[in-house]
């Protein structure tokens, strides 16, 4: 363990995943890993001509090969282990080979594409390391960490998933020197809340009564807990630019299939507004029971 999973695809955004990743890695005293991902369609004699397609595969991983090295050296970094990787499903091999081979973070530049089902989506599904997301379009100065945890449900899988958030929180805030924040978020539609049906006031103001205890476990200042009534990614959005939240840790109970596509999880709607990294951490079996 102790190991970091970088992502490096061939069309990066503005953040810079190898800097970025090896920065937290050492941070974390973890050792940083690069994967070097390529794949291309091709099409005329490369389509036809299996041998011919061999070299041009051959050809595209080595020029992102030698600007990944040049990179590394720039950044005084030339002792980071690179792995070249041809996979056309990017998410799969990095979901099984993260977890095969024994790493505990994964992190990749998040990416904005226009079609449906982005990659980010599909790694946030089927991930079982936590992964963290880099924002590319960050918050100026940034210096506090935002940690969700779900206080109102009793399901234990809820529970043990929210003592790893917070976990995984505290580990980070220490390594990054940040300033940590716990928000919880009571889900209230809009459509209640402008038809003046809940007394959003009265409800935050009772769940800091019923949850006195659990916050108190977890050891913050009263001014670094927030609890407030809404959509919870709108919330989580808002909270995070007035905090200004370098990272914000979330849970993810990870739905696949037509549950999925329906309901969703807060992770995957945030992302397309968030402007901390988002660390990722999913509901699975082998990480809660750690």
């Amino acid at each position: 363990m102790d190991k970091v999973f970088i992502i490096s695809q061939k069309d990066e955004q503005q953040a810079d995943a190898i800097k970025a990743g090896v920065t937290l890695a050492k941070a974390l005293e973890k050792h940083p890993e690069v994967f070097a991902y390529s794949y291309e369609s091709f099409s005329g004699k490369e389509h036809y001509n299996p041998r011919l397609a061999a070299v041009a595969k051959l050809a595209l991983m080595q020029q992102r090969r030698t600007a990944i090295n040049q990179h590394l050296e720039q950044l005084n970094l030339d002792d980071v282990p690179v792995h070249d990787v041809w996979s056309k499903d990017l998410f799969e091999h990095a979901c099984h080979h993260s977890i095969r081979h024994g790493f505990d973070l994964m992190v990749k530049a998040l990416h904005h594409p226009d079609h449906y089902l982005p990659m980010d989506w599909y790694l946030i599904r089927h991930v079982k390391i936590p992964l963290l997301l880099l924002s590319n379009n960050p918050i100026a100065r940034a210096n506090t960490i935002l940690m969700a945890v779900d206080l109102g449900s009793d399901r234990p899988l809820k529970k043990q998933l929210n003592q790893c958030v917070i976990s995984q929180a505290k580990q980070l805030a220490q390594a990054t020197n940040c300033t940590l924040h716990l928000a919880y978020i009571i889900r209230v539609p809009k459509i209640l809340r402008d038809m003046d049906l809940v007394d959003t006031r009265t409800l935050i103001k009772d769940a800091y009564q019923r949850y006195q205890q659990e916050l108190a476990e977890i050891g913050l200042p009263q001014d670094q807990l927030h609890i407030l009534a809404g959509e919870p990614d709108l919330c989580l959005y808002e909270l995070s630019c007035r905090l200004k939240a370098n990272y914000v840790v979330i849970g993810a109970m990870q739905r696949r299939g037509m549950l999925g596509y329906v309901i969703g999880n807060t992770a995957e709607a945030m992302l397309s507004r968030i402007r901390s990294n988002v660390l990722v951490i999913p509901a699975d079996d082998q990480l809660l029971t750690q």
